[in-house]
């Protein structure tokens, strides 16, 4: 029996999964933590790599492997093959100034999404670049390669330690560097040395089912070392997303991503036109209000998350009026940076537990179906909705959502879908074949309901209370 392991090295954590290649059997799994910081010095990646492998049992016998990580992270590498200085991530945003002037430099808004796809905000690996050149011109210096944090890994697994030899990635997750266009599948190099003021080697793009070699380190050796990809792009995969297939994940954060067949360009920055795992693409819009909304309701009411549910489910669709607009750590979709949350509709009537219960749900999925439209705004084809994240275990959420996103709704059974998205990735390596196995992990639940577009058309009225007076 074939078996494969998916990494999933997140911002939060390090997860692998061991399962049978061909019956996607999960065998055993494992997990540590990563330190809790915007900037992290790489060794604690591996370190909790080596401490997850060992809670799962090792990989001594694994035919197949694969890295799925947090996107974004600038590597610098130095001739040695050695890290430069801690990686600055996605979530550090000292790098926003650097994000505003490299649109300016290059024509302004919609300058950068006609070039590589994708509008720049602080997170994308170009603008951390440019903050280096500017702030450590002696990092720039000894840089030789740059490379993601998943290239990084599985160049360690790999045994390498040369810069730029053997480095690999692939398609979606260099698109979310800025300097990688999805649309022609190439490099930008010209783009890398306007915001780094140099060129630098970078990592080989492999195609879906490639392999960047197999496994020298004291972790794996001899294994089929797959490709790996991006967070967003593996978890796709690790639900078993197919053309058409929205992915909502209610997390810190909201994300919402379509595997598509059209390359996207959208010029107001609120889809980023990334590339999938498959060879398809997979643009997405984030929200910054997600789970955490849920939280913050269940505080105030001093309720746990189940009653939290009974109690939307027992108030009426729309909640009376009541309206929550739930930008309680600003927006970015729409972008509205400085913007807090509203509560309107507030009467006798509806200043009731149970009706701002129903108004924080409905709130929450509101902002995601607004993420929604501008991926529909794209001309991409949008189907059936798959619903992850720890915001999906809520009842009222998976209710209520196939009416206010207008879609029936998939919630699969828990799992970790960017390892396991990783583990399919690895299967297919091992295979050649000419697409990713087919696994059923589980049985899904399906949501269905009419549509309820008052409540959005309410909600699209509040929210436009609260933008901000130009």
């Amino acid at each position: 029996m074939p078996k494969v392991a998916g990494i999933d090295s997140s911002t939060q954590s390090c997860k692998v999964v061991v399962r049978d290649a061909e019956t996607g059997e999960l065998l055993r799994a494992g997990r540590a933590g990563h330190p809790d910081a915007t900037e992290v010095d790489p060794a604690h990646w591996w370190r909790a790599l080596t401490e997850a492998v060992a809670d799962a049992g090792g990989l001594d016998d694994v035919d197949s492997l694969a890295v799925g990580a947090q996107q974004h992270g600038s590597v610098l590498l130095d001739d040695a093959g050695e890290v430069v200085r801690p990686v600055l991530l996605w979530n550090d945003g000292r790098s926003a100034a650097a994000a505003a002037d490299l649109t300016a430099e290059l024509g302004g808004p919609g300058a950068w999404a006609r070039e590589v796809g994708s509008e720049l905000v602080a997170s994308f690996t170009v603008t951390k670049l440019r903050w280096l050149a500017e702030h450590e011109p002696e990092s720039v210096a000894r840089t030789r390669s740059v490379c993601l944090p998943h290239d990084w890994l599985t160049h360690r697994l790999a045994g390498g330690t040369a810069a730029g030899a053997g480095l690999a990635t692939d398609r979606g997750d260099a698109s979310g560097t800025g300097y990688f266009s999805p649309a022609s599948g190439e490099y930008r190099h010209d783009l890398l040395r306007r915001a780094f003021g140099a060129d630098a080697e970078l990592p080989v793009v492999l195609d879906a089912a490639g392999s960047a070699g197999t496994s020298a380190s004291d972790l794996s050796r001899g294994a089929v070392l797959a490709a790996g990809t991006g967070d967003n792009m593996a978890a796709a995969l690790g639900v078993g997303a197919r053309l058409g297939d929205v992915v909502v994940s209610i997390g810190t954060s909201g994300v919402v991503s379509v595997v598509s067949d059209v390359a996207t360009a959208d010029p107001s920055g609120l889809v980023a036109g990334f590339a999938d795992a498959t060879g398809h693409y997979l643009p997405l819009v984030c929200t910054l209000n997600a789970a955490r909304v849920l939280d913050s309701a269940a505080t105030l009411l001093g309720v746990d998350h189940a009653e939290l549910s009974r109690l939307a489910l027992s108030a009426p669709a729309g909640s009376g009026g009541l309206v929550l607009v739930p930008y309680l750590e600003g927006e970015r979709t729409p972008v509205r940076p400085d913007s807090t949350g509203a509560l309107h509709g507030l009467t006798l009537a509806t200043g009731t537990p149970a009706h701002l219960a129903r108004a924080t749900v409905e709130g929450l999925l509101c902002g995601l179906a607004d993420g929604l439209d501008a991926l529909a705004a794209q001309g991409v084809r949008v189907g059936r909705v798959v619903l992850v994240g720890g915001g999906a275990r809520s009842e009222a959420v998976r209710r209520l959502a196939p009416a206010v996103l207008g879609h029936p709704v998939v919630v699969p059974p828990p799992g970790e879908y960017v390892a396991d998205g990783a583990a399919r990735q690895a299967a297919w390596a091992l295979a050649g074949s000419d697409a990713p196995p087919t696994w059923v992990l589980g049985e899904s639940a399906t949501f269905e309901a009419d549509p309820t577009p008052a409540v959005r058309e309410r909600y699209a009225a509040v929210r436009e209370l609260t933008a901000p007076r130009t």
